[in-house]
């Protein structure tokens, strides 16, 4: 995709990343990405695809903006409580960069719709907080072949990693899923939600922001991508640190005895 003027302007200091520059900047163009979530992971997430010069970025969410949002889902602005957060967001794309298109999907990912949705996109960032919604994310990102950018975060603490599922890594063995690594959700209650536990604002900036890099990685295709690794994050002791996690052959997606 051949870029104007003001796009050669704006992207200018992509351009001149050996790593990126025009034919990254114009696969990023290209690119349609589903962000998943519109909050605090989402928020972070979506300026920076936005102004990384994603062409489009869907953006599923079924909540509104409330007051208390507002401490770290930093798309949404005080005048916009009471407003669908798709709404929110696509307002704030369009005043950061005219030439994103948005397709807002204002509605619940389930796993009854996941894969239709998924099918439509080239790659998926997650940033959901609930189980429900993660599994079904990542499974039908599996079926769909299709790569997820997935993080999570706690009060203090974050987490980061890149699903290719669908691919083989360089050893021949299958990539690692999602259920690889977290085989199968935690009894409900036994992880407090946000309004419960509380979360630390400027956290959730780091780790949205990290989506947003490994989303733009994948897509210009430099560096090495959280395949197999994931990322953890302590706000507390400002510490980061990666854990290496394989295929699991038990596993119910890609396991041998599936």
């Amino acid at each position: 995709m051949a870029l104007s003027s003001d796009e050669v302007e704006r992207y200018a200091r992509h351009l001149v990343l050996r790593e990126v520059g025009g034919p990254g900047q114009a696969r990023l163009k290209a690119a349609r990405i589903l962000v998943v979530g519109a909050g605090g992971l989402g928020a972070p997430l979506i300026q920076y695809l936005a102004a990384a010069g994603i062409g489009t970025i869907g953006i599923i969410d079924d909540d509104i903006v409330s007051l208390s949002n507002l401490q770290r889902q930093v798309i949404h602005g005080t005048p916009d409580i009471g407003r669908p957060k798709v709404e929110s967001a696509t307002d704030a794309v369009g005043r950061l960069n005219p030439h994103v298109a948005i397709e807002a999907h204002p509605f619940r990912l389930t796993a009854e719709n996941a894969v239709e949705l998924v099918a439509d996109y080239d790659l998926v960032a997650d940033g959901s907080d609930n189980f429900a919604t993660r599994y079904a994310v990542s499974d039908a990102c599996f079926h769909g072949k299709r790569p997820l950018v997935t993080a999570a975060l706690g009060q203090f603490d974050g987490s980061l990693t890149t699903i290719r599922a669908h691919e083989t890594g360089a050893d021949g063995r299958p990539n690692p899923t999602y259920r690889c690594l977290f085989p199968s959700p935690p009894p409900p209650g036994s992880v407090p939600a946000c309004a419960e536990a509380g979360v630390l604002g400027a956290l959730a900036g780091i780790m949205g922001s990290l989506m947003a890099l490994e989303v733009i990685r994948a897509v210009t295709d430099f560096g090495e991508p959280l395949v197999g690794r994931l990322l953890m994050v302590d706000a507390r002791s400002m510490r980061f640190e990666t854990l290496d996690y394989a295929w699991d052959d038990a596993n119910p997606l890609s396991g041998a005895a599936r």
